[in-house]
């Protein structure tokens, strides 16, 4: 979907397809055939913008045969799709029943990282619109944060260097821009805007003109980080928000009540890692690396604040009281990234990967229940911008 922002420019939205399970270009053509385009015809619109996710095997297919990536751009066409950015985050294996620490790996201190991005690229290149020349690819921030040391912070910049010198060339040879954007998550050695601005204006630093921010409002809202503020943070530093994912956390007001606590133990389950956090009276942010163990009888999270948990929640529909989401966060950050003068980041990605994962009474149970559910997100994020004054294209 295409917005017109006032100052002229063309703001993109799309979902993103890690919801949908796919190892290999067979299924990244299914997902196209059986999810994508139901999605489009749902919301009534000639085309519709994905974010694409290929899994290694998938990239290395199309990085392979110049024909089959010829073919996937023409079925992009065909079915009513376009593609102005990819996921890199996860590797392969996204929809294995168990995922937790394994999407990050390979890390940036490992080749196969620098090499799949680098592949990533070239495909997006070859993917954008004929009228489109500027791409985005999101991507882990760097690594998880154990044993991140100062060689291995070494090792990470450097990969990301090499790939900036790359990206430049990729403009020279075809004309269009592809820039990437750390994603700051929990729990990672970069979790917040700020831990990015250091990362991303130290010493060895990559060059910043390729290498930026993707900013995801749940990840924002876990860490309980202000918006404006981080917002301010980055563009005092130089570093770009390349691109935003529109998502949403899971917030509990008072995690002393044995009703919000059982409420949250039906989100605690085994596939995904859900980081969760606690702010405490005096404002400081503490963590768990999942919400079982906050949720133990010996956890480490005070119950004296309200907690969130790295849980994307549909947009649409928050969970039901004494629980909430924090789509405010979303409405206020996505006011500041788009609601100025100009836009921050004009490449928008809705991100709800964990419709599968949703406690049993809420989870789609057919793939048309999860197209109408899909379709849903997309249309309140399109009323979002329309509030802001963006103008919806044909």
């Amino acid at each position: 979907m295409r917005f017109r922002h006032p100052d002229g420019s063309t703001v993109h939205l799309a979902y993103c397809t890690n919801v949908h399970p796919a190892e290999d270009l067979g299924g990244v053509r299914r997902q196209l055939r059986e999810h994508a385009e139901p999605v489009r015809r749902r919301l009534g619109r000639d085309r519709l913008g994905i974010g694409l996710w290929l899994a290694r095997d998938a990239a290395r297919a199309l990085t392979a045969d110049p024909a089959a990536v010829r073919a996937l751009r023409a079925e992009l066409d065909d079915r009513g799709l376009e593609v102005v950015t990819l996921n890199g985050f996860p590797y392969r294996g996204f929809g294995d029943q168990v995922v937790k620490h394994r999407v990050y790996r390979p890390d940036w201190t490992e080749p196969e990282r620098l090499e799949h991005t680098t592949d990533l690229a070239r495909l997006l290149a070859a993917l954008l619109p004929d009228d489109t020349t500027e791409g985005t690819i999101s991507t882990l921030p760097l690594a998880w944060r154990t044993g991140f040391d100062a060689r291995r912070a070494d090792a990470a910049h450097g990969a990301l260097t090499t790939l900036a010198g790359r990206l430049d060339a990729l403009r020279d040879l075809t004309g269009r821009s592809i820039r990437i954007g750390l994603e700051p998550e929990p729990g990672c050695t970069v979790e917040t805007t700020a831990d990015a601005v250091r990362a991303l204006t130290s010493p060895n630093a990559p060059p910043r003109e390729r290498i930026g921010v993707c900013l995801d409002t749940c990840h924002l809202a876990t860490q309980f980080e202000d918006p404006g503020e981080a917002l301010d943070g980055l563009a005092c530093a130089g570093v770009s928000v390349v691109k935003a994912q529109l998502s949403a956390a899971l917030h509990a007001d008072d995690p002393r009540e044995p009703a919000v606590r059982k409420a949250l133990a039906a989100f605690a389950e085994p596939r995904f890692l859900h980081q969760t956090r606690a702010r405490t009276p005096d404002g400081t942010v503490v963590g768990t690396d999942d919400l079982d163990r906050a949720l133990a009888d010996d956890g480490p999270l005070p119950a004296t604040g309200p907690w969130r948990s790295h849980f994307h929640v549909p947009l649409h529909a928050a969970p039901e009281p004494p629980l909430a989401s924090t789509l405010p966060v979303l409405r206020d950050t996505l006011a500041r990234l788009v609601g100025g003068p100009e836009p921050l980041t004009r490449h928008l990605e809705v991100e709800t990967y964990t419709w599968q994962t949703l406690p049993p009474a809420l989870r789609p149970r057919t793939r048309a229940q999860l197209a109408d559910g899909i379709a849903a997100e997309l249309a309140l994020a399109r009323d979002l911008l329309t509030e802001l004054g963006l103008k919806e294209l044909p």
